[in-house]
């Protein structure tokens, strides 16, 4: 896996914490579920463009 993705990955981890135990900054929860989910794409899209490469 590409570095950026699993830095990508781990700040979306830290923000969902964040949004999760702090009520007033709720939008950190959305901003690490869309960047979780970017992430998600862009590893799956590595993995398949891989595959099919090979």
């Amino acid at each position: 896996m590409n570095l950026a993705l699993i830095i990508i990955i781990i700040v979306a981890v830290i923000l969902a914490i964040t949004g999760g135990l702090v009520e007033g900054l709720q939008f950190l929860l959305w901003v690490a579920l869309i960047v979780g989910v970017i992430a998600l794409i862009a590893f799956l899209f590595r993995v398949l463009s891989g595959r099919n490469r090979a």
